[in-house]
C-alpha cells in the first residue's frame, strides 16, 4: 500500500485514506540529556525509527499508513531541575494524546500506532490509549521502540538515559548533535527492591541526569541498533496492517 505524510496531505486526501488506514504517531520529548547530547534526542530517535519503518513497511502492508508529525514534547517534569527541558505535565500529556486521538477519529481514522521514544511517556501512553478505545472506539497500539531490540549480552542499559545506547543511536543519525564526552565519574549504586517501581527525584541528581557511560558509544553499534529497531518495527507494522 502507500505511505502518506499527514502534514503533506490535503483534507480530501486524508478523508479518503484514514477510514481504512493506520496512523503512525511518533512521540518523544525535549529534555536534558546530560552535558553531551542534544535535548531533542528522544524525538529525533522515535521520529527516525517510525519514519524509516513506515516507509519500509508500506510496500508490504495490507493498509495505507499515514505518518503524523512527531510530537516533540513529553512528560519530563523529572528533568526540569537540570535545565534545558520543555515538559508537559503527566495530566497534560495524557490530555494531548487523547485530543490527538479524538481528532483522528473526527477525521475518519480508526487505527493508531504510537511509537514512543521517551520512558517518561509510558504511563501517559497507556492512559490515553485506554481512554481513546473506551470513549471513541479508536484501536490504539503502543510501541516503545527500544523494546524491539534483543537485549545486549554485555549488560548495556537499553535505553538508559543519555548513556551508551542513546549516544550511539544519535551518532548513527545526527553525529553533530553529540558533544564532547568525558569519562563518567563513578556513581553510587542505587538501592532497589525486586518487583517494586521506585520514583525518587533525588536519584536523578545523584547520577547527574544520565544513567551510564556515553564514552563507550560508537557509530557502528548505533547503526546496528537503529537497523534492528527499524526492521522489527517494520515487521510489527506489517502485522498490524493485517490484524487491525
Amino acid at each position: 500500500m502507500t505511505l502518506w505524510r499527514w502534514a503533506e496531505c490535503t483534507r480530501d486526501e486524508l478523508k479518503a485514506v484514514l477510514p481504512d488506514g493506520i496512523v503512525v504517531l511518533p512521540i518523544g520529548a525535549t529534555e536534558q540529556h546530560g552535558p553531551h547530547l542534544a535535548t531533542g534526542t528522544d524525538a529525533l530517535l522515535s521520529g527516525t525509527v517510525a519514519e524509516r519503518a513506515a516507509l519500509a513497511s508500506s510496500a508490504s502492508s495490507a493498509r495505507d499508513l499515514v505518518l503524523a508529525p512527531c510530537l516533540a514534547f513529553g512528560a519530563s517534569d523529572h528533568h526540569l531541575s537540570f535545565g534545558g527541558t520543555l515538559s508537559l505535565g503527566a495530566e497534560t500529556m495524557t490530555a494531548v494524546l487523547t485530543d490527538l486521538g479524538r481528532s483522528i477519529v473526527e477525521d475518519g481514522g480508526r487505527r493508531l500506532v504510537i511509537v514512543n521514544g521517551h520512558g517518561g511517556n509510558r504511563g501517559v501512553c497507556h492512559a490515553a490509549a485506554a481512554a481513546l478505545s473506551a470513549r471513541h472506539g479508536l484501536v490504539v497500539a503502543i510501541v516503545h521502540y527500544w523494546e524491539l531490540l534483543s537485549a545486549p549480552g554485555d549488560g548495556t542499559p537499553v535505553p538508559g538515559h543519555a548513556g551508551e545506547f542513546e549516544t550511539a543511536m544519535v551518532l548513527a543519525v545526527r553525529p553533530e548533535l553529540v558533544r564532547e564526552r568525558g569519562r563518567r565519574p563513578a556513581v553510587p549504586p542505587e538501592s532497589t527492591v525486586e518487583g517494586v517501581d521506585l520514583h525518587d527525584a533525588g536519584a536523578w541528581r545523584r547520577i547527574d541526569g544520565y544513567t551510564d557511560e556515553p564514552e563507550r558509544a560508537n557509530e557502528t553499534r548505533g547503526k546496528a541498533w537503529l537497523e534492528e529497531c527499524v526492521t522489527e518495527l517494520t515487521g510489527r507494522l506489517v502485522e498490524l496492517g493485517s490484524a487491525l
